[in-house]
């Protein structure tokens, strides 16, 4: 099996509304695909399908080898699934939590007590194992529930947006799990709004924009396809913007412009010897610098070229 996910042409619609308008997906085994999209773009829509939550009406969907719409207890057998908020009961310990789901899913009491076991020690959890949810911090619920998610060893698992709500520490800790997971040949589909989780862990980026997929490719592809590099400049005195733009404009490939932030973005016409001209004009014009600094194209680039800076509905 060289995908462990694989969807064609997959379509849903509720009543007259077309929420898929036929979603093609591959994911090789060993793998992250990131699935990006604003919000009502079809994400979650596309993983509950997947993950045989939900039914669809036109395509085929295999996950793990296995027919999504003939088999789905079988997809359900060879999955984990981690939602956008943590399914874990507070009251529980979190040694309890993951022995009931291993008691549910037929380990055994012996069985049940050693995955979790294990699964504490690989989340870091096990100094907390036999302490109430209730006062575990947000990262930790997140970890656990992750670790819910793969108390049977599933070799795909989906994570629908999983680091939500979590502060930039707790993000990367979760981050550094999944790669754990992936180095051990776990496939992943992870839908996120942080485009800088995608750039961290995908191999492979879907973005997704009124039910259909409009790009494919690594991260560095798509930035590609986004354009070159750009200067970013901040100047020291508000009141010289204009003649900073004014300087700018001669030795750029396009007009400058200002972003949110009070940033001139600038797009030199030929690499390093456009960034030396446009330090040069700079100075030959007399304005002060602040910042100067050479970007290239970041996801956020690629989300807004794509899809636009609002959602599709």
């Amino acid at each position: 099996m060289t995908e462990a996910i694989l969807a064609e042409g997959i379509q849903k619609r509720y009543g007259r509304t077309v929420a898929l308008q036929g979603v093609d997906l591959a994911v090789p085994a060993g793998s992250v695909l990131g699935l990006l999209g604003p919000n009502g773009a079809g994400k979650t829509t596309t993983v509950r399908i997947l993950t045989t939550l939900l039914s669809f009406d036109g395509g085929r969907a295999l996950v793990a080898g296995v027919d999504v719409a003939k088999e789905p207890h079988e997809v359900r057998r060879r999955i984990g699934l981690a939602g956008q908020y943590a399914a874990v009961d507070e009251i529980l310990t979190g040694r309890e939590n993951l022995m009931l789901l291993g008691r549910l899913l037929h380990l055994g009491r012996r069985g049940a007590r050693a995955r979790a076991d294990q699964l504490l020690e690989r989340f870091r959890l096990t100094d907390a194992a036999d302490r109430p949810v209730s006062t575990y911090s947000g990262g930790m619920r997140r970890r656990l529930d992750l670790a819910s998610s793969l108390v049977t060893n599933p070799p795909v698992l989906f994570l629908d947006e999983p680091s939500t709500g979590l502060d930039p520490a707790a993000r990367r800790d979760l981050w550094a799990a999944v790669r754990d997971l992936v180095s051990d040949g776990v496939t992943v589909l992870l839908t996120t709004q942080y485009l800088e989780e995608a750039d961290q862990l995908a191999d492979q980026i879907a973005v997704v924009s009124a039910g259909r997929v409009v790009a494919n490719g690594t991260p560095d592809e798509l930035k590609r396809k986004v354009g070159g590099e750009r200067l970013e400049i901040v100047v020291a005195r508000p009141g010289e913007q204009a003649a900073a733009i004014e300087a700018l404009a001669r030795m750029a490939s396009e007009p400058p412009s200002v972003d949110s932030r009070g940033v001139i973005v600038v797009h030199p016409r030929s690499g390093l010897d456009g960034v030396v001209d446009a330090g040069r004009a700079l100075q030959v014009a007399g304005v002060e610098v602040a910042s100067f600094a050479l970007r290239g194209p970041t996801l956020d680039d690629v989300f807004l070229n794509l899809v636009g800076s609002t959602a599709d509905r």
